[in-house]
């Protein structure tokens, strides 16, 4: 099976890294089987679409002039990286969006596929492939409008690939929205401590602290390979009320949006939404999910 991860294809980069771990593989080809359930180990990642769907649908909206009534993503191209059981890839169909979900884990991909089965639209508009990111990066050069990348960077083998693929398979203009946990005191305290050994509302060995990444690195990353970062929010998750909500401090999760560089980056830097604006949309509006 780790043979489908070997690079196969040639990059206009080079590079002998993959950004696939397999040893973050086969601690979610474990779970593969449990991503629908809301109660269960993804519990977090469910009542996050209700914060993350808000954040992706408002800020393409308030880039795009173009707005359709019931089904406002439509005509949008996503990639969704990493996309386990789907549950992000639905909420985003079901907005209009035309998505391809991408996962290492071909499990992952055999329940996402089966659950999208269930809804005809979705199933139209919803296609899943068992891919890294840089398997299919010749087929796809410039081909999606926005990347979803949420909880996905923190478990890859090397960052710096991972963003270069994105910008690839970007179109120029495009959209990059990332999620991810911040590498502080406090998020090895609560993501782990907390989170992991004493209330569970991850499975222990989830996540690995030296593999969080700072929103200034990232950042950094993102810039020195043609992005423009234009929000980052911090997000909170209250485990007693399972919800989360956005908050000022990036110390704990946090949310990006970056542009690719393109003419639109010149033309229309003022038209950029403040993160007020995106957190008092994003606070208000329902999701779809």
């Amino acid at each position: 099976q780790l043979s489908l991860f070997r690079f196969t294809v040639k990059r206009p980069f080079s590079t002998s890294h993959s950004s696939v771990d397999s040893k973050e593989m086969k601690k979610f080809q474990l779970l593969a089987h449990k991503w629908w359930d809301e109660e269960g180990e993804y519990a977090a990642l469910h009542s996050m679409n209700d914060i993350r769907v808000p954040f992706i649908r408002d800020t393409l909206l308030s880039m795009s002039s173009n707005y359709h009534p019931g089904n406002p993503l439509s005509g949008i191209k996503i990639l969704d990286v990493g996309c386990g059981g789907g549950l992000l890839s639905e909420p985003l169909g079901r907005l209009g969006a035309s998505v391809t979900g991408i996962d290492p884990v071909e499990d992952n991909i055999r329940t996402a596929d089966r659950h999208k089965s269930f809804d005809p639209v979705l199933a139209q508009r919803i296609q899943y492939k068992s891919s890294s990111l840089e398997e299919i990066v010749e087929e796809s050069m410039e081909t999606f409008d926005v990347i979803v990348a949420s909880e996905v960077v923190e478990h890859v083998a090397d960052l710096e690939t991972f963003i270069k693929c994105c910008s690839q398979v970007l179109k120029p203009e495009g959209s990059l929205f990332i999620t991810t946990i911040n590498k502080t005191q406090l998020s090895y305290v609560l993501g782990i401590v907390v989170a992991e050994k004493i209330m569970g509302i991850v499975p222990e060995g989830t996540h690995e602290w030296e593999k969080f990444v700072p929103p200034e690195e990232l950042e950094r990353l993102l810039e020195s390979n043609g992005f423009s970062v234009r929000t980052v929010n911090g997000m909170l998750y209250n485990p007693l009320s399972g919800s989360w909500g956005w908050m000022e401090s990036t110390s704990l999760n946090y949310a990006l949006h970056a542009v690719k560089s393109g003419a639109w980056a010149q033309s229309h830097t003022t038209d950029a939404p403040s993160e007020t604006d995106i957190q008092q949309r994003s606070a208000t509006a329902g999701t779809a999910g």
